[in-house]
């Protein structure tokens, strides 16, 4: 940008990874921070709490909100427990300081420049509160909680303790480390009715105009407000049409007025703000809250039935004003102020289209997306492809499916990956190794199953141990599921020009997510690998004339993805 054109104004939306699922920052990194949580997640709490009151971020008489009675004691815990618990925090906030390292580069960058007094910097620093998708135990992969397994044995996990937070992990960490992590409030992320779930840390610097430096603003704002700010700072109006296009107006307002020190008390110019998230819902207004009950924790997925998402809650009061991490529900004390704002909501819910309100989180994110390649059946393909999103890929899950792989096969022989979707945490991939045909079916990172030439059943005489010969061959993996229901197994046969090279059944499959990151490649592997037999990119040496996916009955609904989900947890509690 400063290259290109030094003397036009730019703006630049920065936005790292950290601190999403899976953790994964440097290991130089995460040895900075060995043995700092050894003092477990409570003790953690109140140095937070403690730190928070010092540097004057909360209000001196702020109450700190208890742990959920699901969280266990520190000290209940085995020596493996928390051996394995503290890593979790040290590689999460190895991962928060690696993050602020590289921002810090990035304002580095701009100083140098010459450009940092007239350059104003909005820091949030947050994942809507800390995430309890890493549910009670944590878990090395990620995949394992989005398929229905809430629940790892810790004496299984530890086995990844050098690992954590490498490339040969998927990570995240125990609930009760997120919970730490929005101290002083109650909840985590998907909890939009309470402050756990919420409120963010924010730092504003524009060192040319703001000289109240390292001052604290308690303004009530939300993040729909940050727009309105760049704007007036930049002495801009919103555009009434982008493109020829109308645009709604902006229904932020601007924060800039709490950069001059003489408005350091001022009334905030916010006074009503909604939230809702999948049932879980609030309203602000002029310091009071009302907040529904979360019916259930969100890290426990077997909660069963939903309550009625419009009268099945109970509701909280709290005058923020007063009570900062709202600690002391006002509902009974006051119920004509909770009905009053309870009505506020649903004027506020109409009015920015919130309605119709919806709980059921897990079939909306299960609900497929439109795709061109809704309803299909046969995919076809020729020659290399990389890339291809899992909303476009072939979904093999809970149903049966055949691989057809028509290939020719140079002079001195060919080997590398002919298709695979997923990696290391889970996925599948068919491949010539050595220049015999190989399918590997990734389960989660727990169980990988393997066929070949020669391994697992019937073997042609003709190509026991042999590589394929060149010329043309049909490369075919059949797989036949042992349905109905979500994530059972099933047999499936790797054959050559009709002859059965290998058979082999696995007791279960991936029920719901093989890969949120990782895409479907054909002709080489461009992301992770599903095994450690070989090495990326693995590209395809011989030409795949044709590449063919005949898949069986449909998926599940979303719906039944939800009551699967629910089912696996349970079996795995």
């Amino acid at each position: 940008l400063n290259a290109a054109a030094p003397d036009k104004p730019f703006f630049v939306y920065y936005v790292p990874g950290g601190t999403h699922s899976p953790h994964q920052p440097k290991k130089e990194w995460i040895e900075k921070f060995k043995g700092k949580f050894d003092m477990g997640y409570e003790e953690l709490r109140e140095e937070i709490f403690a730190n928070q009151k010092r540097l004057g971020v909360i209000p001196e008489d702020t109450q700190l909100t208890p742990l959920p009675p699901s969280i266990p004691k520190w000290d209940s815990l085995s020596m493996i427990q928390k051996k394995l618990y503290a890593r979790q925090a040290e590689v999460f906030a190895a991962y928060a300081a690696y993050t602020d390292f590289e921002i810090g580069r990035v304002i580095q960058e701009v100083e140098n420049m010459g450009k940092l007094d007239d350059t104003l910097i909005v820091y949030i620093c947050g994942d809507n509160g800390s995430s309890p998708e890493g549910t009670l135990s944590g878990t090395p992969n990620q995949l394992t909680a989005y398929n229905g397994i809430l629940s790892l044995p810790e004496a299984e996990q530890i086995l990844n303790y050098e690992a954590w937070g490498s490339n040969k992990t998927y990570p995240h960490m125990a609930v009760a480390w997120a919970l730490a992590f929005d101290t002083p409030f109650q909840w985590t992320k998907q909890v939009a009715s309470h402050f756990g779930g919420t409120r963010q840390g924010l730092a504003i610097s524009w060192p040319g105009h703001i000289k109240d430096v390292g001052a604290i603003r308690s303004q009530f704002h939300h993040v729909i407000d940050i727009a309105p700010t760049i704007l007036e700072a930049a002495g801009l109006k919103a555009p009434n049409t982008v493109e020829g296009i109308a645009q709604r107006p902006i229904e932020g307002v601007s924060m800039a007025y709490t950069f001059d020190q003489a408005n350091k008390n001022a009334p905030s110019t916010r006074s009503t703000q909604y939230f809702e998230m999948a049932g879980n819902r609030a309203i602000y207004h002029e310091g009071w809250i009302a907040a529904t009950t979360p019916f259930a924790p969100p890290w426990d997925l077997a909660t069963g039935k939903l309550p009625d998402v419009v009268n099945g809650y109970k509701w909280e009061l709290y005058n923020i004003s007063d009570d900062f991490s709202e600690s002391n529900n006002l509902a009974a004390a006051n119920p004509e102020k909770l009905k009053e704002l309870q009505g506020l909501f649903l004027t506020e819910a109409a009015k920015y289209n919130v309605l119709p309100l919806d709980n059921t989180a897990f079939v909306r994110l299960q609900t497929p997306r439109p795709s061109a390649v809704e309803g299909k059946t046969e995919f076809t393909y020729t020659g290399e492809n990389a890339g291809i999103p899992v909303g476009n890929a072939p979904n093999i899950l809970n149903k049966d499916y055949t691989i057809t792989a028509d290939v020719t096969i140079p002079e001195g022989g060919a080997e590398g990956m002919i298709v695979t979707f997923g990696g290391h945490f889970a996925g599948y991939g068919l491949f010539l190794q050595k220049g015999k045909p190989v399918f590997v079916y990734n389960l989660l990172d727990l169980k990988r199953y393997r066929w070949e030439g020669g391994i697992g059943g019937k073997v042609g005489e003709d190509w026991f141990g042999r590589a394929l010969k060149p010329g043309k061959h049909s490369i075919v993996f059949d797989f036949k599921y042992d349905g109905p229901g979500p994530g059972k197994g099933g047999t499936g046969v790797l054959s050559v020009d009709g002859k059965e090279l290998a058979k082999q059944t696995m007791p279960h499959s991936i029920p719901l997510l093989m890969s949120i990151d990782e895409t479907f490649d054909v002709g080489l592997d461009t992301r992770s690998t599903v095994d450690d037999s070989y090495q990326l990119p693995f590209r395809f040496t011989g030409t795949i004339d044709k590449l063919t996916f005949n898949l069986g009955h449909s998926q599940m609904t979303a719906e039944e993805k939800h009551d699967a989900a629910i089912a696996i947890a349970k079996s795995t509690d």
